[in-house]
């Protein structure tokens, strides 16, 4: 590995101030009274001169100390945010980036709209479109970005006509192929669901989810009432992942509810609720020790599978519908929130990351989520969990849930301030901000690339690697790319595909504080597709490798990027109005279903 293929820059470290104090001897001659003012004297100085050192290393603990004698209550929030450039008016819409946006969705849905309209995947390159099944399509990319075309407005009037009438001509689900329970899920019942929303409610959207929704119930029927991997839509029955061995991935069986739960509210059927709220019930019921998840479980008992424990692929979203159940239906649900005597699903969980996952870079201080992979040792087999430091870009998501989670489910007031108060947050709300503060700023690091684009899953060093006596000053400082050498094809790990985890963050975080640093991170990013993701004849490919330029790409434009990144990007630059964080909650692929107060009470705890 080469230090341009590791992609990383060398960061200071911090350096600590010695502290020194000295005590004033008494002058031989001079009177007591002399004496003790001179002391006195003495005293005054060597505090101030210490005082001033210490204010020096650590202004914020003199601010603090001062403000404690006078009785005033000092801000935390200042460790975040002195010195940053906070928007006066920061709601108002960068119209000049928020266009520029625009016009990048354009020149992606204008080239899949030519090449491939209908298809449920895009290859920009060779422009040719494909479809998931040979028994045909579903119209992915559609109904995947039909909402983000409502979002922008005016400006992409025509080509949403365009969509709504493939959508209502086209579009059907008498597929006898296996389609993805969860990404069916997620992109297409959530597309249509968004879509009916943003669209002044046309009963269109609501027939095809409906019809969407019955056509996938059928993979709840195993003895725990988890979700099946794969679902036959012209045959209506699931059937289990043989590539996963049978068992039922964590994240994709928590990911359904927000979209059935929405449906519910919509019909009165309460069926959708109680299908996707069971799963819930289960994985409470099957709590693991430590109060993480691993990402995989039965289908038979419903008990976790020893498996990787993480917050990357199969555990991700997970962690996300904990908090956005309790938001979805106006934070009504107490089981995801604490209740009692016993911790809501939602803290119990961020706790266990605390506790378990977070982790800290061991040169730049950058915080991190680990994974925990099992192990079994010893002569009667026992596990034993190794903590890998190793992030996937999707865990990128966890820093802005954790500042939503923050100004909500730890706040002490509603709404809380922009950006937040320290006073307006519980123990738990502050710890959770700092954090999503630290993990926004550790992913916006892994953009530190020849490209500016961040790879797709990155591993931090640690001190027992050897890596500096095996690579000397080449090696990486922080984090690095695993396999990523010169000469040799890139790995996986070094791609980037287009994926919107940072960029969502960055959204959250910029609503939830004005701080300028967000856009502009944003905008980085968004030049950085531009600049090597953009294909001549339209539309955008995957990078090979983020540390490699001129870039080598891959011949795919994955759904998300129209869907979510795109729209993240549009909504970081546009005003507070479209799309209110007090209003709306997103779907892991970020189509934003209303708050509502449940009419349907199917609780559990």
């Amino acid at each position: 590995m080469s230090k341009d293929s590791a992609g990383l820059r060398k960061r200071k470290g911090q350096a600590k101030e010695k502290r020194q104090g000295s005590e004033g001897d008494e002058l031989p001659g001079v009177e007591p009274t002399t004496s003790a003012t001179l002391n006195a004297l003495i005293y005054f100085l060597v505090f101030c001169a210490v005082g001033g050192v210490i204010y020096i290393a650590s202004p914020e603990l003199i601010k603090g100390l001062v403000l404690e004698f006078l009785g005033i209550e000092a801000e935390a929030e200042a460790d975040y945010y002195s010195g940053a450039s906070l928007v006066p008016n920061w709601w108002v819409a960068d119209v000049e980036k928020r266009d520029a946006v625009v016009n990048a969705f354009k020149w992606a849905w204008h080239a899949y709209e030519r090449d491939a309209m209908g298809d449920d995947e895009y290859h920009p390159i060779s422009g040719k479109g494909t479809n998931l099944t040979s028994a045909g399509g579903i119209g992915y990319t559609v109904v995947d970005s039909i909402d983000t075309m409502l979002l922008m407005g005016e400006p992409l009037a025509e080509e949403y006509k365009r969509a709504r009438s493939w959508v209502a001509d086209k579009l059907q689900f008498d597929c006898d192929a296996n389609f993805n329970t969860f990404e069916t899920t997620i992109r297409v019942l959530g597309g249509l669901l968004t879509a009916y929303h943003l669209s002044g409610e046309d009963t269109m959207y609501i027939r095809k989810a409906v019809d969407l929704a019955d056509r996938i119930l059928p993979a709840f029927e195993t003895p725990a009432g988890l979700p099946m991997s794969l679902i036959n839509l012209a045959q209506r029955r699931g059937s289990l992942d043989k590539d996963n061995y049978n068992l039922i991935s964590t994240a994709e069986a928590a990911t359904l509810q927000l979209e059935f739960k929405d449906l519910a509210e919509l019909t009165g059927n309460e069926v959708y609720w109680e299908k996707v709220e069971n799963v819930m019930r289960v994985i409470k019921k099957a709590r693991m020790p430590a109060g993480l998840a691993s990402i995989f479980l039965s289908p038979n008992d419903g008990q976790f599978v020893q498996s990787a424990i993480r917050l990357g692929s199969r555990g991700d979203s997970y962690y996300e519908y904990l908090l956005k159940q309790w938001l979805q239906t106006n934070q009504t649900e107490d089981v995801y929130r604490e209740a009692g005597p016993q911790l809501g699903m939602y803290d119990d969980a961020m706790n266990a990351i605390h506790n378990h996952l977070i982790q800290k870079s061991i040169t730049g201080n950058f915080i991190y989520t680990a994974e925990l992979i099992p192990e079994r040792s010893g002569p009667g087999g026992e596990v034993s969990w190794r903590l890998t430091p190793k992030q996937d870009h999707l865990a990128c998501f966890i820093g802005g849930s954790l500042m939503l989670g923050a100004v909500t489910s730890g706040a002490l007031i509603s709404p809380v301030s922009i950006p937040p108060k320290m006073s307006e947050l519980t123990d738990q709300g502050k710890r959770d901000w700092k954090s999503g503060v630290e993990l926004v700023r550790t992913c916006w690091n892994t953009h530190d690339t020849a490209t500016g684009l961040a790879p797709e899953i990155v591993h931090f060093r640690i001190k027992s690697d050897g890596m500096d006596q095996m690579m000397g000053s080449t090696a990486p400082h922080d984090w690095y790319i695993k396999g990523a050498r010169r000469g040799e094809f890139p790995p996986y790990d070094a791609r980037y595909m287009l994926r919107p985890e940072t960029v969502e963050s960055l959204f959250l975080a910029y609503r939830l504080t004005g701080d300028a640093r967000y856009r502009e991170w944003g905008w980085s990013i968004f030049r950085s597709i531009e600049k090597h993701c953009k294909v001549e004849t339209g539309g955008y490919a995957t990078v090979v490798n983020v540390d490699e330029v001129p870039v080598r790409l891959e011949d795919k434009m994955e759904t998300f990027l129209m869907s979510e990144t795109l729209k993240y990007l549009y909504l970081l630059f546009a005003d507070e109005e479209i799309l209110p964080l007090s209003q709306y909650v997103l779907n892991t692929e970020a189509h934003p279903l209303p708050i509502f107060t449940p009419n349907i009470h199917t609780g559990f705890s």
